[in-house]
């Protein structure tokens, strides 16, 4: 059975990071916007996802190499195209 609590938990938790990503920033004023973007960016789409990742799966690299090629493309199509629907809507 689906638990509203959890939805909500999960929402706040997402607000909760987007709302913290910018507070390190404050230590370093003189950097240029460019720079924010890239290393906020690098974090996000490299570091964080492999982090959370390997945390979260055990032998990591060999369920990705025992996942289908089909599957991995579609996953980084539908990825690729919720982030250029993301970027046209802002």
């Amino acid at each position: 059975m689906p638990n509203p609590l959890l939805g909500v938990m999960f929402h706040w938790l997402g607000g909760l990071a987007s709302a913290s990503f910018y507070v390190p920033y404050k230590q370093i004023r003189r950097w240029s916007w460019e720079i924010f973007w890239i290393v906020g960016g690098v974090f996000s789409w490299v570091v964080a996802p492999w982090v959370f990742a390997a945390l979260r799966t055990e032998h990591l690299i060999q369920v990705l190499t025992a996942t289908p090629n089909s599957t991995l493309f579609w996953c980084w199509l539908w990825g690729a195209l919720w982030d250029l629907a993301d970027s046209h809507s802002a």
